[in-house]
């Protein structure tokens, strides 16, 4: 590994493959572009200079209507930070590239960074790069990478894991997250809040990728009985409820609708409560500006010492911190 010299240019080289995550490629590279915007208009050097890279040279085909001009791999001209995007078809697109996974276990032990965007991380792992390290991916094939490479410690409901030099993300928009947290490391808190902005997203959102909406969860519900129980809780979060009377709702024995929603959601009654009575305070807390006291009653809390306890549980942070970090993601 060399140093650059001060205020030199970071070269990031985007490795893509046939069926790569067009998304990802396009976020991470958009947060950088940006960041050099602003840094030129701050009369500051570009921070970074952006290069598509492959096995080989010419057009790689995207999971979309769209491919990119990539250079080939080379072994002997690496860039400061090597990124890595993940595919739809991981297992497929790895037994297609064994050029990429050969290259990365060559280089990884010399690159001042190397980063695995969503499923990208497979390629790092079996590379061996990863080994012993903790990791994530997107939360689809979280267990897939855990069972085929064991001695990889599996994370699946981080956003983003930094392991030194090495990053992961997970899964499609987090690596506009993971993006925006190089870009703060290499020139500050300020010049990465500036493209969070451009962006219109979180600097570093809270919560991890488990966070998905609980109405698009009961609309996936195929069970009848339980995605009533599903609606009826979202359209009650005020109200006292209680598993027994929802057990009742769907006309089943208490023991066998907890057995049933267990089966057909993938949590238990009660969890899927608590992340209803979540997503309904984040709503408002994102929306309004509503008293504490107000949004607890709201979603169910005869107090905002449930709330807190809720927040703290699932978020890491108190409703009054997601607000205030919500509100800063704003322009002035």
């Amino acid at each position: 590994m060399q140093s650059l010299p001060p205020h030199a240019p970071k070269r990031v080289d985007v490795l893509v493959y046939p069926g790569f995550k067009g998304i990802e490629a396009i976020g991470a590279m958009s947060v950088f572009e940006y960041a050099n915007i602003h840094l030129v208009q701050q009369g500051r050097p570009a921070g970074y200079v952006l290069r598509i890279v492959s096995s080989a040279s010419g057009p790689v085909a995207s999971d979309m209507h769209m491919q990119l001009d990539a250079q080939a791999l080379r072994e002997d001209d690496l860039p400061h930070t090597a990124l890595i995007v993940g595919a739809r078809g991981i297992e497929q697109a790895l037994e297609a590239n064994p050029a990429l996974v050969a290259w990365t276990a060559a280089v990884a032990p010399r690159l001042e960074r190397l980063v695995a965007l969503c499923s990208g991380c497979f390629f790092l792992a079996k590379a061996g790069a990863l080994d012993g390290l903790l990791a994530t991916t997107h939360w689809s094939v979280a267990s897939l990478l855990q069972e085929r490479f064991p001695a990889v410690d599996v994370k699946a409901d981080a956003i983003y894991l930094r392991q030194g030099r090495i990053w992961t993300s997970a899964g499609v928009t987090a690596g506009i997250d993971l993006a925006l947290a190089l870009v703060e490391e290499d020139h500050g808190r300020s010049l990465a809040l500036q493209v969070a902005r451009d962006l219109v997203v979180y600097l570093k959102r809270p919560g991890g990728q488990s966070q998905f909406s609980v109405h698009l969860t009961s609309q996936s519900t195929g069970h009848a009985g339980i995605r009533d129980a599903q609606d009826w809780v979202l359209s009650n979060l005020s109200q006292p409820l209680d598993v027994a009377a929802l057990a009742a709702r769907a006309a089943m024995s208490e023991r066998n609708f907890r057995r049933v929603f267990a089966k057909e959601v993938g949590s238990s009654p009660v969890q899927f409560i608590e992340a209803a009575r979540l997503e309904a305070a984040r709503r408002m807390l994102e929306e309004g500006d509503l008293p504490l006291k107000t949004i607890a009653a709201r979603v169910g809390f005869a107090s905002e010492q449930p709330l807190r306890k809720l927040f703290l549980k699932h978020l890491g942070v108190s409703p009054q911190a997601y607000r205030e970090r919500f509100a800063s993601a704003l322009p002035a």
